[in-house]
């Protein structure tokens, strides 16, 4: 049986072979500690905390702000010093409570579950919002809400992301390799959600021992298998697994709870594995530090609200001032004006370049080549939505199904113009969202 895949989609350089062969490694944090109260998509998260106050680690700061929320835990001891905007990865200022860490890391106590299985699905669903989950692999989506589907009865599919596509990453590669029990036991609870579905982990063929262990993993689990797909950007986009893992599509109208799946990554998997079992809260995942101006790339356990600086200074500082830093991968993430920015529960990574090979190039005319047309998983004329984008043309740019945007930058990477491609449309798109929502 052939490989697992989707239409469309690019094989940009992978670069992981600099951090896929690092053993994970904790970093403690030493200074001051920032924790962001919108850390996932929905409302903003609720200090509980004041000034003052003296807290543990494990300590709940502050509570989800409504359904679509998330409680935030502090990671070390400390003190509460302010409660105020602080700059982040994207840019934006937002509140953020910041605490002097005091280095003795004393902490709450947590408390187990003897038997997983005893649980109903009402207390197991309590577990992972109380804790904290959201979708760590960039997007954030409060876990506890995708696992609330208005009819679980219907979902067929529990897809656990493994793939890790985006170039550089190798954090759910090693943690595949290191932790791949509680990866398997994170399905395990979550399947006992849904009495119908079937547990799948699909995994890109570049990564064949991570595929010889979960097999060797799940060999006596019923209900689960191992999907090998086929190594491709953007092959862990939620639609593209979707559709290369089930052989069914869905669009920007839909839930992946419509196709009767749900999708999680190996991070979060593994953080709905503590929260249920060990009621452990987010408090901690890990990221990868890389790129050649990195003395040792490699994959750290961090505390988050610890600053990117701190994550440098772990993997050995720079041998060679970057002219590029970008939080997250080189496809989707976002470059980085400061390393004085805090971490938070999808920092994935920091890479770290020493040349900026972007900014090099001017871009020239279109040449109607079509080459953003093959690579784009949507299957849309990705050159012809920039123009709209450009132009401001917002009914033509609907019509012409931008909204279906993935954002996954495939369209500009393949582009012999070095046309920003993506940036145009995505800008084209926040922009239609916004008078939609205005409209409303």
């Amino acid at each position: 049986m052939g490989l697992k895949t989707f239409k469309g989609g690019v094989h940009p350089y992978e670069g992981k072979e600099l951090s896929k062969d690092v053993p994970i490694k904790e970093v403690l944090p030493k200074g001051e500690m920032v924790y962001p109260l919108s850390q996932h998509i929905g409302a903003p998260a609720t200090p509980i905390v004041a000034v003052g106050d003296t807290v543990l680690k494990g300590q709940k700061i502050a509570e989800a702000g409504g359904f679509v929320s998330s409680p935030i835990y502090s990671s070390v001891s400390g003190t509460v010093k302010a409660i105020e905007p602080r700059r982040v990865a994207v840019g934006d200022k937002v509140n953020s409570i910041i605490i002097d860490n005091d280095g003795q890391f004393n902490e709450v106590t947590y408390t187990a579950v003897d038997d997983v299985t005893a649980l109903t699905k009402e207390e197991i669903i309590g577990k992972v919002k109380e804790a904290g989950v959201v979708g760590m692999g960039g997007a954030g989506f409060p876990t506890h809400v995708k696992l609330s589907p208005k009819e679980p009865d219907k979902i067929d599919y529990i897809i656990a992301n493994c793939a890790e596509c985006e170039p550089y990453l190798t954090s759910d590669y090693r943690r595949m390799l290191e932790n791949p029990d509680e990866l398997v036991a994170g399905m395990r609870i979550i399947l006992q959600l849904f009495p119908n579905a079937k547990g799948v982990f699909g995994v890109e063929n570049n990564k064949p021992d991570c595929i010889e262990k979960l097999k060797e993993l799940t060999a006596n689990e019923s209900r689960m298998e191992v999907c090998e797909l086929q190594t491709k950007y953007p092959q862990g986009g939620e639609r593209q697994l979707i559709f290369a893992v089930t052989g069914r599509a869905i669009n920007s109208k839909m839930l992946p709870a419509d196709a009767g799946c749900i999708v999680d990554n190996v991070e979060t998997m593994i953080a709905v594995y503590k929260a249920v079992k060990l009621g452990i809260p987010v408090m901690q995942r890990i990221s990868t530090v890389t790129g050649d101006a990195v003395n040792q790339p490699g994959n750290f356990l961090y505390s988050m609200g610890m600053s990117y600086a701190e994550l440098i200074e772990a993997a050995g500082g720079f041998k060679e001032q970057p002219e590029k830093i970008i939080s997250g991968g080189p496809m989707m993430g976002f470059a980085m004006f400061s390393l004085d920015i805090p971490t938070t529960k999808t920092s994935s990574s920091i890479l770290c370049f020493t040349k900026d090979e972007v900014s090099k190039h001017e871009p020239i005319a279109c040449i109607n080549c079509g080459r953003c047309v093959e690579a784009c998983p949507e299957n849309l004329i990705p050159s012809r939505l920039a123009k709209f984008g450009n132009k401001g043309l917002m009914a033509e740019f609907e019509s012409w199904h931008g909204l279906e945007c993935i954002e996954c930058g495939s369209c500009t990477y393949v582009c012999p113009s070095r046309r920003p491609v993506a940036q145009s449309v995505k800008t084209m798109k926040k922009l239609v969202l916004a008078e939609k929502r205005k409209a409303k």
